[in-house]
This record gives C-alpha cells, sequence and structure tokens, in this order.
C-alpha cells in the first residue's frame, strides 16, 4: 500500500469513526434556538445523543441521526424548571406529571413552605424506583424537622431540639436536598423565630444549600417579612430564595416598588437573593391560614377544645372579621373552596355562598362561623382572590424573578384547584409575552430555564449547551397558551409540541408519550 492509499484509508475510517462517536439518538432541525441565557435566538439544529446535548448550531445536512424532528418555525429552549412545587402524595398517584409536561415543565423542585418529606434518602429512593416523567430535585422543609422534634408546640425550642433539628436538617443535606425551606404562616413554622432560622440555615449552607421561604407575611406585614428573610440569609451566609412574592389585601395594593427596592438594594449589597411568582391574582393555601396561629396549637385536638369555649370561638371570629375589614371586603367571597373531600359540592363555592347554601344569615359573622365549622372538619384547600393585576405585572418585570406554579401534580378533574398548576408557563408565554409584552420571549425563557438552574445548583441544566443533560421543549410561540380557568382548571397548556426529558421524548407531536424518563436532581452535599 502507497503512502498516499495509506492516508487516504486513514481518512476514511477517522470520518467513519466519528460518524458512529457523533451519531445523534434525536436531531432537532431548524428551529430558533432561545439558549436559555437571555440572548436572541439563532436559527440552528440541537442534536442529542445518550441523554446529553452534543452539538448545537448549524449542523452538516449529513448530520447522522435516528430520530429528525422539524422546528421550523418553532422555539426550542432548555426545558423548564418549576422552582416551587408541592409534589408530595401525587408521585405515585400521577407518576406521568402531565399538567408540569404539557406546561413545558422538565424539572420541579419539591419540599416547599416548609413542608418536604421526613426522610429525603428514603423518598429519593422511592422516586428512582416510581419514575415520574419530570425531574425532581426536593428542598428540607423547616416545619417538618420542627415538627418530628417539637411536634406542633408553640413556644422556642430548648437547646437539645435545636440540635436534633439541626441534625436533621444535615443528614437532609447530605441525603440531596438542595436546601432549606420555611413555611412561616403554617403551623408549626409559624412559631419558630428568626434566631433558631438562622441556626437551621447555616446548615444547609456548609452544603453550598439555599434558603427558601414563604414569608411570615404576604400583606400587610410584608416589609417586616422581606427584612426578616433577609437577616436569615445575611447571618446564616446563604442564598435567599423568596417564594411566590405577592401583595394580598386591597388595602396593600401597588406597594410592589417598595418591596422589589428592598430586594434589589439587598443585591447591590453584595447579598443573593431572588423571587419566584406565579401568574395570577389569586393565591391558594389551606382553609386554617384565616385562623390566628395560637388557637391552632398543639393539633386538632387542642383545637376542638378551644373552639368549644364561647369566648374563644368569639374571639377567633372577631380575628377573622378584622382581617376580612382590612382587605375592605364585607363578605368571604373571595375565599372559595378547591377541595373539601367531606362534601364535594362545595368545591368551586366561595365561603359566602356555601353559608347562604347551608341557611345561614347573609352576614360575614355567619360566614366566619361557617368557615370554624369547615376548619374543624378539615383543612380544605382554598383558592383566595385578593391580589392587583398591576402588581402582578410590575413583579413580573423584576429580572430576579423565576416562574413557578406552587402546585401539585394534579389528578385530573379532582376537585377544583387553582389553575396555577396546569398553565404558569404557557400563561406567562402566551399573556405577558406575546399578548402584554410584559417582558420579551427571551427573557422570559432565561426566567424559567438558566436562572433557576444557577439559583438552585444544577450545573447541567438550564442552557442548550453541548454536555448538558437534553431536556429541551420545542414550541410554537405564536399559539402557546394556558387554557385552565379558575371555573374550569382541568385543561391542559396548548403549544408545546415536543418536550424532551434526559434526552428521550415525552411529548411528541403535542401528546404525552407516556415515557418517565425523569431523574432524582441531587444537591451538592450528597454523600
Amino acid at each position: 500500500m502507497t503512502r498516499y492509499a495509506f492516508l487516504v484509508l486513514l481518512l476514511l475510517l477517522t470520518q467513519t469513526t466519528w460518524a458512529q462517536t457523533q451519531r445523534a439518538d434525536i436531531l432537532i432541525r431548524n428551529g430558533r434556538l432561545y439558549d436559555g441565557t437571555g440572548n436572541t435566538w439563532t436559527l440552528g439544529d440541537v442534536a442529542i445523543r445518550a441523554g446529553r446535548i452534543v452539538a448545537v448550531g448549524r449542523l452538516p445536512a449529513t448530520y447522522p441521526a435516528d430520530t429528525v424532528l422539524d422546528a421550523q418555525g418553532l422555539a426550542v429552549a432548555p426545558g423548564f424548571i418549576d422552582v416551587h412545587t408541592h409534589i408530595e402524595d401525587d408521585e405515585v398517584r400521577q407518576p406521568t406529571a402531565d399538567n408540569f409536561i404539557y406546561d413545558g415543565v422538565t424539572t420541579v423542585v419539591t419540599g416547599n413552605c416548609g413542608s418536604s418529606r421526613p426522610d429525603l434518602r428514603r423518598y429519593f429512593h422511592m422516586l428512582d424506583s416510581t419514575h415520574l416523567s419530570v425531574n425532581v430535585a426536593s428542598l428540607v422543609g423547616h416545619g417538618t424537622v420542627r415538627k418530628a422534634v417539637m411536634g406542633r408546640a408553640h413556644r422556642a425550642p430548648t437547646d437539645a431540639e435545636l440540635q436534633r433539628m439541626e441534625t436533621l436538617v444535615d443528614s437532609a443535606m447530605r441525603a440531596g436536598a438542595v436546601g432549606l425551606s420555611s413555611g412561616l404562616i403554617y403551623i408549626p413554622g409559624t412559631y419558630a423565630r428568626t434566631p433558631e432560622l438562622v441556626r437551621l440555615a447555616q446548615v444547609a449552607g456548609r452544603y453550598q444549600g439555599l434558603y427558601a421561604t414563604h414569608m411570615r407575611n404576604e400583606s400587610d406585614s410584608v416589609t417586616f417579612a422581606i427584612q426578616e428573610a433577609l437577616k436569615v440569609g445575611r447571618e446564616a451566609g446563604l442564598p435567599v430564595q423568596i417564594s411566590h412574592l405577592k401583595l394580598g389585601g386591597q388595602q396593600n395594593w401597588g406597594r410592589t416598588d417598595a418591596l422589589l427596592r428592598l430586594i434589589e438594594d439587598a443585591r447591590r449589597a453584595g447579598q443573593q437573593v431572588t423571587i419566584d411568582q406565579y401568574p395570577y391574582t389569586a393565591s391558594s393555601t389551606s382553609l386554617s391560614t384565616l385562623l390566628p396561629d395560637d388557637v391552632q396549637a398543639d393539633g386538632r385536638d387542642s383545637l376542638r377544645a378551644r373552639l368549644a369555649r364561647p369566648a374563644v370561638h368569639k374571639a377567633v371570629e372577631a380575628s377573622m372579621l378584622a382581617r376580612l375589614k382590612r382587605r375592605k371586603l364585607r363578605h368571604f367571597s373571595y375565599a372559595v373552596v378547591a377541595s373539601f373531600p367531606p362534601d364535594t359540592s362545595y368545591n368551586g363555592r366561595s365561603i359566602e355562598e356555601i353559608n347562604k347554601l347551608r341557611g345561614r344569615r347573609h352576614s360575614a359573622r355567619a360566614e366566619a362561623a361557617t368557615v370554624l365549622d369547615l376548619v374543624l372538619q378539615y383543612d380544605a384547600g382554598m383558592v383566595f382572590h385578593g391580589m392587583s393585576e398591576d402588581d402582578v405585572q410590575n413583579i413580573m418585570r423584576y429580572p430576579q424573578n423565576m416562574v413557578a406554579s406552587d402546585a401539585s401534580i394534579r389528578v385530573w378533574q379532582q376537585g377544583v384547584p387553582h389553575p396555577r398548576g396546569y398553565g404558569s408557563n404557557a400563561r406567562v408565554l402566551g399573556r405577558y409575552v406575546r399578548e402584554l409584552h410584559i417582558i420579551t420571549l427571551e427573557e422570559a425563557i432565561r426566567r424559567m430555564t438558566s436562572l433557576p438552574a444557577q439559583t438552585f445548583g444544577f450545573t447541567d441544566r438550564g442552557l442548550l449547551r453541548p454536555g448538558f443533560a437534553a431536556d429541551i421543549v420545542v414550541f410554537d410561540p405564536a399559539t402557546v397558551q394556558d387554557r385552565s380557568t379558575f371555573e374550569q382548571p382541568h385543561q391542559y397548556s396548548v403549544g408545546m409540541e415536543y418536550v424532551l426529558v434526559n434526552g428521550r421524548l415525552t411529548v411528541h407531536n403535542g401528546r404525552h408519550t407516556g415515557l418517565r424518563n425523569g431523574q432524582v436532581l441531587y444537591g451538592p452535599g450528597r454523600k
């Protein structure tokens, strides 16, 4: 063989080997690539192999692939990351997580608002065996830890109790939690003072975790609540994530500039602070949040015993009426039942309507009594209407703000839940980007991808980059839209043509394939 023939053969072998090693499992062609950085889109292709992105850009027409997806006219972006969810108890009932997948979400962070699985190592093992359609990361809940050590006791912990709580947080972080969450309007989190939160946040910080907080107040005392959250992060030395920033109650509308200024001032002083938001003017939580904290200490039996005393019952009613008055409302029409298993006919009805159904006087006091009757039966899931659309839009303009649903995995046709669980991302893309031009499409995608990945430490997700996990969503910017409403919430978002989770097609031509290829995403403390 001549030297020339040898070189030609070597070149052919090299090209053949290159083609074999670079052959894509899936090749997305001719898409508008939004890489997640916030930069303007570019026309190009994405090649995927073995669950990873292997090439991005204008690839040769001869680039080999097993499956080719035509994305002409469509947006190609990293899979969306929902940083605030509550999927506990729904993983087995609905492992395909359709409501998230159809909304373009490929990763969820659960364990928020101070409530997580008590044993995260066991929880992660369960997720590994169950196989969800989405990736899952979890925070460790302060309320869960406190309840494990102190129950629902309304007092400060002893030093021994605090050390036990620190041990539980440490164990959770070593199991792979991404940080500590608190829910300071919920029992028992509401009974914790700031020094307790600082001590436990310090443990999370040792493992590069963050502190995510449902603050102590989101209405009249929201300024104090933000200051407390910033103090915890500052003294514990870890990043702060303020959950679902909002202003509740008509009396507080228009205050968002001052709140955002507090957060931005902290960032300028060198503190790492981010927020998230769901794009709706109603919140959703439990009915018992209408009751004073003190009366709920030590469990339901204690609550029942306290409310059996006429003086306490009257005082609790007065507290609820005072709150209603601060909201400048005459009735509890803003409080709508999402789920009440003892009587599902109440689902979708306001407290005002339920009070009428019970044949009671049409007065706020009678409605307060109805609230107490319901709470003693079952702590209903509620939707509370009471935010300003102007405030929602103003918060949305803040660049360090991520999109979140604050939702569970929705079980089809169960209850009348908040629509945010079906359409948060699609609503931002359809209403606030395409229709109202509140933010650009590039910016919205950054808020759904690289910003949450950076915030929660997902180092190989959130960008269209070679080597990154192939969590990808391909959608039509002209048609993407939420369909879920408060009246008819069980409707999936539309416009997501393809969704890939770890390189596998989970939505194909707009339909969920049933594939469950999600993974557990562990924090850096895992051992």
